[in-house]
């Protein structure tokens, strides 16, 4: 299903039992979370380091992109990181551009070839310890193609400490496949995610609507060494920060928006 069509249905169902003697609303505008000079507005949270630093400047803007680069790492050293923006969200439809530049950085593992991805519905990164790797959330994960002629589908769905409902099941696999096409070597790829709370969520890519499901929760285990006290088990995640993703693959992400789809601003 093409986004556009996709996006009808959803302001349709958003708006189930409005009356008309309502005046219209105001259109929702898009808003930029990233202004393409500085990343003032995103905070960092890498294994190993505390929130706010920047080790090795993985995340940098040059020419009006944020660029994902370990030139002045050594080893690898499981320094996964996460470019927070600095406010949550909740309902909303997120606009983005990646791809996938260079080669895997000395001593990352094998799985993070051509890897990277947005994260959402995240834990506040203020409340990861020193060596948490990965923030309790959803991921809608990019996979780039490896050139050997095999599918590798992108805008995946993997789930760090969190489950979701997936064709109407409590799904606990770690990561889900999409129905996307395999996109090889470093052409731009747009990623689009729809977030209605804890109710739908829908992954686009290049306009083509690639997975849906529903109900994300926290449970389950592959995040670590996280605050017992935030994993509660089985609680419904309806908001959180969005995050870009380091994992050892250099990579670009450009043109990021936002459209609001609370109540009372579509």
């Amino acid at each position: 299903m093409k986004y556009s069509l996709l996006l009808a249905l959803l302001v349709l169902v958003a708006c189930a039992g409005c009356k008309s003697s309502k005046p219209a609303a105001t259109p929702a505008k898009w808003i930029s979370l990233f202004n393409g000079k500085d990343i003032d507005d995103w905070f960092v949270k890498i294994q190993h380091h505390e929130v706010g630093v920047n080790f090795g400047n993985t995340f940098r803007v040059e020419d009006s992109m944020i660029r994902v680069k370990y030139d002045q790492y050594g080893e690898f050293n499981d320094q996964f990181g996460h470019l927070y923006y600095k406010v949550p969200f909740s309902y909303y439809h997120l606009k983005l551009e990646y791809r996938f530049v260079g080669e895997l950085q000395k001593g990352a593992p094998s799985y993070t070839l051509r890897n990277s991805g947005v994260m959402y519905h995240s834990q506040d990164p203020r409340t990861m310890p020193k060596e948490q790797d990965w923030p309790i959330s959803i991921e809608m994960q990019f996979l780039g193609g490896l050139g050997d002629g095999k599918p590798r589908t992108t805008g995946n769905m993997c789930s760090p400490g969190t489950h979701i409902v997936y064709q109407g099941k409590l799904d606990t696999r770690h990561c889900i496949n999409s129905t996307s096409k395999t996109y090889d070597g470093d052409q731009w790829v747009s990623a689009e995610l729809i977030v209605l709370g804890d109710s739908l969520i829908t992954h686009i890519i290049n306009g083509d609507t690639v997975m849906q499901y529903s109900k994300p929760q926290i449970g389950g285990d592959v995040a670590n060494r996280y605050d017992p006290a935030i994993k509660q088990d089985g609680k419904i995640l309806n908001k959180g920060f969005i995050a870009l993703q380091s994992e050892g693959q250099p990579v670009d992400f450009r043109r990021i928006r936002l459209l609001d789809l609370s109540p009372g601003k579509r």
